[in-house]
C-alpha cells in the first residue's frame, strides 16, 4: 500500500471511529509504529486528525471543545434514548425520594421518559426532582407526580444549566438518594470529566451528595479525557452505557467496584 493509501485508509478510519490507537493502525495496516507515527503527523498537519498520546482522535475532539445542546441531541439520539430506559429502569427499582437530574442531553432524555411515565400515574405518589438544568426543569414543572427543586446559580447558556458557588453550596447542603449524573469523557485512569471547569465543580457537588451515583455515558464517550474531571470511577456506584467497556476501562471500573448496566 502506497503512503497516499495509507493516509486516506487512516483518515477514514478516524472519521469513522472518532478516536484510533497507533498499535492498532499498525496491526491494520501491517507496518510499523514508526510509519504509523509519520503518516499521523502528515495528516495532523494536514488538518485531519489530531495526535494524542498512543494514536489519533477527529478533528471535532478537543479536550476544552463542547458543541451547543442543540448539536448534541442529535448525537447518538437512539443510544442515548436507550440509555435513559434503563436509567428510568432503575429509578423505579430503587423508590427514591429525592433525586437529582444534572445538565446534559442524555439525562435529558430520561427526564422526557419520567413526564411521559407521569402522564399515567396522576395521583401517585410525589418524587422529588432536583435539578439546575433549566431545560429539564422547564419539562417536568408541570408534571402532576413530580415535585420540583430548581438549583440556582449563573447560567452558562450553552447547557442551560446552573453554574457557580450558589448552586455548589445547594447541594452542599442535600443528601439525595440517587443521581443522574452525565460526562464528557470517561477514561480508566482520569475518571469522569467535563470540557468547562465551572460545570465540574457543580458535577463533583452531586456526586459528593448522592448517597448512589449513577453515570449515564453513551459509548462514544469511553476512553475518552475532557479538560476538567470531576470525580474518580471509586466515587461513583453503577455506569449505563450502550456498548460493554473493554480494555482499561473494563478493568477499572471492575476494580471500582462500579455497576455496569448495558442498555
Amino acid at each position: 500500500m502506497f503512503a497516499a493509501e495509507r493516509h486516506e485508509e487512516i483518515a477514514r478510519t478516524v472519521v469513522r471511529e472518532r478516536r484510533v490507537s497507533g498499535a492498532e493502525l499498525a496491526r491494520r495496516l501491517e507496518v510499523t509504529m514508526e510509519t504509523v507515527r509519520r503518516d499521523l503527523a502528515v495528516l495532523e498537519s494536514e488538518g485531519r486528525l489530531r495526535r494524542v498520546h498512543g494514536g489519533a482522535v477527529s478533528v471535532d475532539q478537543s479536550t476544552s471543545g463542547e458543541q451547543g445542546m442543540d448539536s448534541r441531541q442529535r448525537l447518538a439520539a437512539v443510544e442515548k434514548r436507550s440509555i435513559a430506559r434503563r436509567a428510568l429502569e432503575l429509578l423505579e427499582q430503587a423508590g427514591a425520594g429525592a433525586v437529582v437530574l444534572d445538565a446534559g442531553t442524555t439525562v435529558e432524555a430520561l427526564a422526557e421518559l419520567l413526564l411521559s411515565r407521569d402522564n399515567h400515574l396522576a395521583g401517585g405518589q410525589e418524587q422529588l426532582i432536583i435539578t439546575h438544568a433549566l431545560h429539564i426543569a422547564a419539562k417536568l414543572s408541570e408534571a402532576e407526580c413530580v415535585g420540583l427543586e430548581l438549583v440556582g446559580g449563573r447560567i452558562r447558556k450553552l447547557t442551560s444549566a446552573a453554574t457557580g458557588s450558589r448552586a455548589v453550596q445547594h447541594y452542599d447542603q442535600l443528601r439525595p438518594d440517587l443521581a443522574f449524573v452525565g460526562c464528557n469523557g470517561a477514561h480508566a485512569q482520569f475518571g469522569l470529566s467535563t470540557p468547562d471547569p465551572i460545570e465540574a465543580v457543580v458535577k463533583a457537588a452531586i456526586v459528593r451528595a448522592a448517597r448512589r451515583v449513577v453515570v449515564l455515558c453513551d459509548a462514544s464517550k469511553q476512553d475518552q479525557e475532557t479538560l476538567t474531571r470531576f470525580c474518580s470511577l471509586e466515587e461513583i456506584d453503577t455506569f449505563i452505557t450502550d456498548r460493554a467497556p473493554v480494555g482499561d476501562l473494563a478493568r477499572a471500573l471492575e476494580d471500582a467496584d462500579v455497576e455496569v448496566v448495558l442498555a
